[in-house]
C-alpha cells in the first residue's frame, strides 16, 4: 500500500443533499450517454463540487483530476477525483461526487473533512535536503523531491515526497515513499510501495514459533495429451492459440497464449488484454519491461516441479486470468484499473524471497521462489494473488492507507486493515468462481501454505488465527491494531452478510461464526455480499475509510441496489451490529 495515511481528524465524509435509491444491481460501468449529447459527467462533477463547496471542502486554488467514473445502470454517475492545491498534489485529498443521471448533485463522499490550504506555501528545506533525510530515512536512493500538500493527519501542511529506490529496509530492495515536512524535515511517512502478502508480523510469529511455511503442491503431474495443435499453412501470426500448464499447486490447466510462429509460443493472453507473465531471472526487478519473456515450443508450460522455470510461470498466470475473470464476470470490470489493459507478473523475483507483492511502481505481480526457512515454495498460489491483484482493485479505487508504519514495518488503522480485508474478501472470491478441485474454494486465506493451523486467515472466525492475532470484533484499539490482524472486523462482517452465523459445513470445511452480542444472522448469500462489498469499495469509499465509514458506505450500496426496505439492507446492518459497529459507537473525529 503506497504512502501511509497518517490520520487524527481526517475522517471520511459522507455528505448527501439528495437521496434517489433505486433497487439496480451493482455493475463496474463505464460513462453511458445517459444525458445530453456531449455531457460530461466529469465536467459537472467538477462543476458540482465547487457549487457545494461546503460539502465537498473543495475551495479556492483546488484543482480537481479526474481518476475514474463510473455510471449506474439507471444512470446515476459516481465520480473519483484525486487533488491539488495551488499546482502541489494533495495527500489525502480524494473525493467522489455523485451525480443523478441528469448531472444534478447527490452527495459526496470525501477523505478530507477539512480545507486542505497549508498555512504556507514557502519551504524552509530545500530538495536537496528533503532527498538527504528521505535516504537516510529509507536507507536508499532518493529520486527528486516534489512539494505536496499532505493533508492526512487533519491539517494541511506543506511536504516534500520522495521516491527511495534499493531500500535496505524494504524486502528485496524495493523502492519506499518518503514524505518529509517542509518546514520542520520531520518524516511524516515512509512506507513500500509494494504491497507484501506476508506481513513483518507474520514473519516473526512464524519465528518465534520454530515454524515454517512448506506449502503443499499438487504432486505429480499427467503429461498426457500435451501436444501442441497442428500448424497450417495458412496461418498468420501472432494468434491465439490454447496451449497447458503443468503447474506446482493445480496440476494441469488450460492456459490461452500467443502463437508467434509455426513452433513458437509467448505466455502471454490476447483473450484478456494481453495478461503476461515473465521471468525476473533473480533480479529484483520494478520494471516489467525488463523481464525475460517466457517462451515454448510446444505451448505446454511447466513439469509440475520447481526446477522447471515454466511452472510456476503456469501458476501465476493461471491465477491472474482466474482473477480477471472473476473481477469482469462478476462485476463488469474490465482489468485492475478497469481500463481493459492486462495484468502482468514477475515470477524468480529476486533471490530467496518468500514473498508475493503486488507493485503499484511496475502495476504487476511479483513473486519470490521462497527464502528456504520460512516460506520453502514460491508463493503462486491462487487466493495469494487473488487478494495481491486486489490491493490493485483498491488502489485504482478507494486507495485505502494505513494510518502509520513504524520502523519494523508493521502497519497499522482502520483504512489499511479494510484494505487487506477487502483482498481477503475478494480473493476467496476467486477461489469460489475458479472452483478447481485442486484448489476446493472455500473462506479461509492462505489454506496451501502448509502452515501447523491449516490457514493464514478465516473469514467466519478470525480470532481462531493465532498466527498475526486477528480480531473478530470492533473496538476502540482497532485504531492502531496491526492492519492484518484488524482486518478481520469487516471480513468478519461480510462472511456474516454472505452465509450468516452459527455452525454450518460449506464444500467440505465447517464454520461456526459468532457474533459479538449473541444475535443470530441469516446471510443473503455470497454472490449478493460480494456485490455490496464491491459497489461500496468503487462508488463509497476514499483513501481514509475506516469500519465505521465502511458500514456506512456498505448500507448506500445496498440500498441503491435492494432498497433501504430490503432483506439485504437490514441484513447489512445486522452483520455490521454483529462486529460491533453500529452508529452508537461511531469514534468523535480527533481521536
Amino acid at each position: 500500500m503506497r504512502r501511509p495515511h497518517i490520520r487524527s481528524l481526517a475522517v471520511a465524509v459522507t455528505v448527501t443533499t439528495a437521496a434517489t435509491l433505486p433497487a439496480v444491481p451493482a455493475l463496474a460501468g463505464t460513462p453511458a450517454g445517459t444525458a445530453a449529447a456531449g455531457f460530461s459527467p466529469a465536467a459537472a462533477a467538477r462543476a458540482a463540487a465547487f457549487a457545494h463547496s461546503s460539502a465537498t471542502g473543495v475551495t479556492r486554488g483546488d484543482t480537481l483530476t479526474t481518476k475514474d467514473v463510473l455510471t449506474d445502470p439507471d444512470g446515476k454517475q459516481h465520480v473519483r477525483f484525486v487533488r491539488s492545491h495551488q499546482g502541489l498534489p494533495v495527500l489525502g485529498g480524494d473525493l467522489v461526487v455523485h451525480l443523478d443521471k441528469r448531472g444534478g448533485y447527490l452527495g459526496v463522499t470525501r477523505a478530507a473533512d477539512h480545507a486542505v490550504q497549508p498555512a504556507t506555501t514557502e519551504a524552509e528545506l530545500t530538495a536537496g535536503q528533503a532527498e538527504q533525510k528521505a535516504a537516510v530515512a529509507a536507507q536508499g536512493d532518493a529520486g527528486t523531491a516534489e512539494l505536496v500538500v499532505d493533508a492526512r493527519d487533519g491539517r494541511a501542511a506543506l511536504a516534500y515526497q520522495v521516491r527511495v529506490t534499493d531500500s535496505r529496509t524494504t524486502e528485496a530492495g524495493g523502492s519506499r515513499t518518503v514524505v518529509v515536512d517542509a518546514l520542520t524535515g520531520r518524516i511524516r511517512s515512509n512506507t513500500p510501495d509494494s504491497d507484501e502478502f506476508v506481513s513483518p508480523a507474520l514473519k516473526e510469529a512464524l519465528r518465534r514459533r520454530g515454524e515454517s511455511a512448506d506449502p503443499r503442491a499438487d504432486g505429480a503431474a499427467d503429461f498426457s495429451g500435451l501436444t501442441a495443435a497442428a500448424g497450417s499453412a495458412a496461418a498468420r501470426y501472432p494468434s491465439t492459440a490454447h496451449g497447458t500448464g503443468v503447474s506446482l499447486y493445480v496440476g494441469k490447466v488450460a492456459l490461452t497464449t500467443t502463437r508467434t510462429a509455426r513452433t513458437s509460443y509467448l505466455l502471454r493472453d490476447p483473450t484478456r488484454w494481453d495478461t503476461e507473465t515473465r521471468d525476473a531471472k533473480g533480479r529484483e526487478l520494478e520494471s516489467f519491461g525488463h523481464g525475460t519473456k517466457f517462451t515454448s515450443t510446444n505451448d505446454t508450460w511447466g513439469n509440475g516441479a520447481v526446477a522447471n522455470r515454466a511452472t510456476v510461470a503456469a501458476d501465476a498466470q493461471y491465477s491472474i486470468t482466474k482473477t480477471l475473470d472473476f473481477y469482469k464476470k462478476a462485476f463488469g470490470r474490465k482489468g485492475i484499473k478497469n481500463n481493459s489493459t492486462g495484468a502482468r507478473a514477475m515470477v524468480h523475483f529476486g533471490k530467496k524471497v518468500g514473498n508475493a507483492f503486488w507493485d503499484s511502481v511496475c502495476g504487476c505481480m511479483l513473486y519470490g521462489d521462497g527464502d528456504g526457512k520460512l516460506f520453502k515454495k514460491p508463493l503462486v498460489v491462487l487466493d495469494v494473488t487473488g487478494h495481491e491483484l486486489t490491493h490493485g482493485v483498491v488502489d485504482a479505487t478507494a486507495d485505502l492507507e494505513p494510518t502509520r508504519v513504524d520502523d519494523h514495518g508493521y502497519q497499522y488503522g482502520e483504512p489499511g486493515a479494510l484494505n487487506e480485508s477487502l483482498a481477503d474478501i475478494f480473493g476467496s472470491g476467486v477461489e469460489f468462481a475458479a472452483a478447481n478441485p485442486k484448489n476446493p474454494p472455500n473462506y479461509l486465506m492462505g489454506e496451501k501454505l502448509g502452515l501447523r493451523q491449516k490457514f493464514l486467515r478465516r473469514l467466519d472466525h478470525p480470532s481462531l488465527d493465532k498466527l498475526e492475532g486477528t480480531i473478530d470484533y470492533w473496538s476502540s484499539e482497532a485504531y492502531d491494531t496491526e492492519v492484518h490482524a484488524g482486518s478481520g472486523v469487516s471480513s468478519h462482517a461480510f462472511y456474516l452478510l454472505a452465509e450468516g452465523s452459527g455452525r454450518k459445513t460449506i464444500g467440505g470445511v465447517t464454520y461456526d461464526s459468532p457474533t459479538y452480542d449473541g444475535s443470530q444472522v441469516t446471510g443473503i448469500g455470497r454472490a449478493k455480499a460480494l456485490a455490496v462489498f464491491y459497489r461500496a469499495l468503487t462508488r463509497y469509499m476514499v483513501s481514509t475509510t475506516d469500519f465505521h465509514d465502511a458500514r456506512d458506505a456498505t448500507l448506500k450500496a445496498a440500498a441503491d441496489m435492494y432498497g433501504t426496505g430490503s432483506v439485504e439492507y437490514r441484513t447489512v446492518d445486522k452483520a455490521w451490529a454483529a462486529v460491533n459497529v453500529t452508529p452508537a459507537d461511531t469514534p468523535a473525529s480527533g481521536r
